[in-house]
C-alpha cells in the first residue's frame, strides 16, 4: 500500500494549527495583563498602553477567526480533492474556448487563473474588516474603498502581466531540465530575483504610492552626514506618501552595489518631531548595511531556494506521491505545489531558525547605532514607534520567540542599556 502523503499533510497541519493556536491562545493572555512591563514604567504613557492594548486584543480576536477558516478551506481543498477538480475544470475550460489543453502551459496558466480569482473572493473579507474596522478603529486607516479596490486591481494586473512568462519559463526549464534541473531552477530564479529588487522600486512601487526627494534642510544634511561617515554610497533620499493609506511608519534602504537609496515614510518624519531619532533609526537600518546583514540573508534565501529545487527534484516523478493527492498526470506546477505541502514540517524549522538569527541581527543593528552615539535618539525613538503603531507591550516569550522577526521592545531597551553598560 503506498504511503497516505496527502493524509499526513493535512494531519500535520493541523497538528500545526493546534500547537499555534496554543501559541496565540498565550499571546492573548499576556496582552491582557492590564499593567505594563516594569522596563517600560514611566517611559509609555498609560494611554498610549490602554490603546496598544486594545488594538492588540482585537487584532488578536481577528486572528483567531482568519487562522480558524484558513485551516478548515486548506484541509477541505485536499481532503475533498479539490485541487484535481479544479486541475480537470480549468482543462474543460480550455476545450470549451477552443484551446488545447494538452499544452500544459495553457493549462496551468488557466489552472491560476482561476486560483488567483477564488483566493480574491476568499480573502476579501478578511481584508476589507481587517482595513476598514480593525485599522480605521484605531486610526490607522487613510484608504478610501476606492483606493483600497484600485489597489486590489493594480496588484492583479501586475500579476496577469508577469506571472505568465515566469510560470511558462519554469514549466520549460523543468521539462527540459535533466539532471541539472535544480540548478536551473535556481539560476532563474536568482536572476528573476535580481530584476525584481531593480524594478520593483523604478517601475512597481511607484503604482501604489507617491516618492518624493526629501527636502533640503538640516535633516538631509544630517542623514547624508551620516551615510558618508560610513561611507554609504547614498544616491538618492525619498519620502513616500505612506499616510495616504496608513498611519504606521517604516523607513527603508535599497540598490546594489554603489547605487543605494533610502526611503522614509512621511508618517515617520510627523512622528519622530526630532531629527536626531530619525537619523538614529538609519544609523540602525545602515548598521544592517555595514555588518552584511542584507547579504548574509540574501544568500541564506538562495541556499535554501537550492535546497528546496533539490528536494523538489526528488519526488517530481513519484506517481504515489501525485496520486495521494487525487492527480493521475504529474503537472509542474502540481508537483510544485504538492511538493510544498510536504515540506511544511521543515519550513516551520527553517521559519524559526531564521527568525533566531534576524533577532541576532536586530540586537547587531542597534549595538552598531549606539556605538555611533545614538543610543538616546535611538531608545526614544524605538518608544515613540512603539507608541505610535500602537505595538504590543506585554508579549508571551513562547510567541514572540516563535514569531517574531524583530525582538520586543523590552528586550531592545535592556540590550541598549547593557551594550551602554558594557561600553561605559
Amino acid at each position: 500500500m503506498a504511503f497516505p502523503f496527502m493524509e499526513a499533510v493535512v494531519g500535520f497541519m493541523i497538528l500545526m494549527y493546534i500547537f499555534e493556536t496554543y501559541l496565540n491562545l498565550r499571546q492573548h493572555a499576556a496582552l491582557k495583563l492590564p499593567t505594563l512591563p516594569r522596563t517600560l514604567e514611566g517611559v509609555i504613557s498609560q494611554e498610549k498602553f490602554e490603546k496598544s492594548r486594545a488594538y492588540s486584543l482585537d487584532k488578536s480576536y481577528f486572528n483567531f477567526v482568519h487562522e480558524f477558516a484558513n485551516i478548515l478551506m486548506e484541509s477541505a481543498i485536499l481532503l475533498f480533492g479539490v485541487l484535481p477538480w479544479f486541475w480537470k475544470k480549468s482543462g474543460d475550460f480550455l476545450l470549451f474556448a477552443g484551446l488545447n489543453a494538452e499544452n500544459e502551459i495553457l493549462h496551468t496558466l488557466a489552472f491560476l487563473a482561476g486560483v488567483m480569482i477564488w483566493s480574491q473572493i476568499t480573502d476579501l473579507p478578511f481584508s476589507l474588516y481587517s482595513t476598514f474596522v480593525i485599522e480605521a478603529r484605531h486610526g490607522f486607516n487613510k484608504q478610501t474603498i476606492l483606493l483600497f479596490f484600485r489597489d486590489l486591481f493594480k496588484g492583479m494586473c501586475l500579476a496577469i502581466i508577469l506571472g505568465p512568462p515566469i510560470v511558462s519559463a519554469i514549466i520549460v526549464i523543468v521539462q527540459k531540465g535533466g539532471p541539472y534541473l535544480a540548478i536551473y531552477l535556481w539560476a532563474f530564479m536568482f536572476v528573476l530575483s535580481l530584476v525584481m529588487m531593480t524594478l520593483y522600486p523604478l517601475l512597481i512601487a511607484p503604482l501604489f504610492n507617491k516618492f518624493t526627494p526629501l527636502q533640503q534642510g538640516e535633516l538631509r544634511e544630517k542623514i547624508e552626514k551620516l551615510a558618508a561617515s560610513l561611507n554609504f554610497p547614498l544616491k538618492k533620499l525619498f519620502v513616500v506618501d505612506g499616510s495616504t493609506r496608513s498611519n504606521h511608519s517604516n523607513a527603508y534602504m535599497y540598490g546594489f552595489y554603489k547605487n543605494k537609496r533610502i526611503v522614509l515614510y512621511d508618517t515617520l518624519i510627523q512622528q519622530c518631531k526630532d531629527d536626531e531619532e530619525i537619523v538614529a533609526v538609519l544609523a540602525h537600518e545602515l548598521g544592517h548595511w555595514k555588518l552584511n546583514h542584507t547579504m548574509y540573508s540574501f544568500i541564506a534565501v538562495q541556499i535554501l531556494t537550492l535546497l528546496q529545487f533539490g528536494g523538489y527534484t526528488l519526488v517530481r516523478n513519484s506517481t504515489d506521491l501525485f496520486r495521494s493527492f487525487g492527480f493521475d498526470t504529474q503537472p509542474v506546477l502540481i508537483g510544485l505545489i504538492i511538493f510544498q505541502h510536504t515540506v511544511i514540517p521543515l519550513q516551520h524549522l527553517v521559519s524559526f531558525g531564521l527568525n533566531l538569527v534576524s533577532r541576532s541581527f536586530e540586537f547587531q543593528a542597534d549595538a552598531f547605532a549606539k556605538k555611533l552615539g545614538y543610543s538616546s535618539p535611538l531608545r526614544a525613538a524605538l518608544v515613540k514607534l512603539q507608541e505610535e503603531n500602537l505595538s504590543a507591550m506585554n508579549t508571551d516569550p513562547w510567541y514572540s520567540a516563535y514569531h517574531y522577526s524583530h525582538p520586543p521592545l523590552v528586550e531592545r531597551l535592556a540590550a541598549l542599556d547593557e551594550s551602554g553598560k558594557k561600553t561605559d
